[in-house]
């Protein structure tokens, strides 16, 4: 029998922050802090009984000095350091009022998604990285950055990696339960056929951690729902 972990898990909600030119917001974190030095997507704590996307506006308003607006969720990451285990609640914000300032005196810089590659992000960072090339719609089933199958396709792309393509596999799913069952078995983002009832998307999209994209929607509702995006590749 194991012994029951004793870390503890912090969740975490933290924003990829964007400007008008697509560049990518990133804070060091300060002395005397968890993994000081290291660069990282703003955010903190959440606190008990907070909602999510509260929490995320209070962080960015405490640290950055900004009001957001219209959040976009994007993934959900686990990451386990040797004193905690973090849960990472990441969203992009591409609408806010006010210049971000490091109002804890930390440093800020932005940087391109190619930079954010080079960059020594800290270890839980690394999937936000690549989970910001999707896009907000999708129209196109294949692109430099991602590749949508049926579910059937996951045993291909795991030979694709081994052959250095490297890029996202989504899936197409007709049912929440088939989107579950994929997340399950890798799918590293989710793609609806068709229009799922509110409620339903609504609870696909807190069961997985990646992204979800819905169909049958304005691009907003899907976001205030909990979905990455929408699908409108034309089957």
């Amino acid at each position: 029998m194991s012994r029951e972990d004793p870390r503890p898990v912090v969740h975490v909600v933290a924003a990829a922050v964007m400007d008008a030119h697509h560049r990518v917001l990133i804070a060091q974190r300060p002395a005397g802090t968890h993994l000081a030095g290291g660069w990282e997507f703003p955010g903190g704590k959440l606190e008990p009984g907070e909602e999510r996307s509260a929490g995320l506006a209070r962080e960015l308003h405490e640290e950055l000095g900004i009001t957001m607006a219209t959040p976009r969720p994007l993934i959900r990451v686990r990451h386990a350091y040797p004193s905690r285990e973090i849960f990472l609640d990441v969203w992009i914000v591409r609408h806010y009022r006010g210049e971000p300032r490091g109002l804890d005196g930390q440093a800020l810089r932005w940087c391109t998604r190619e930079e954010l590659a080079t960059v020594e992000l800290l270890p839980a960072d690394g999937p936000i990285v690549r989970a910001l090339w999707l896009p907000e719609r999708l129209t196109q089933a294949s692109s430099a950055y991602y590749r949508v199958g049926g579910l059937s396709s996951l045993a291909h792309a795991s030979v694709c990696h081994a052959a250095n393509d490297t890029r996202l596999r989504g899936v197409y799913c007709a049912t929440a339960p088939e989107a579950v069952q994929a997340a399950g078995a890798g799918a590293d983002f989710l793609v609806m056929r068709e229009a799922l009832a509110v409620g339903e998307l609504a609870a696909l999209c807190s069961s997985v951690a990646v992204p979800v994209f819905a169909r049958g929607l304005a691009l907003e509702r899907a976001w205030a729902l909990g979905a990455s995006g929408l699908n409108e590749i034309d089957d």
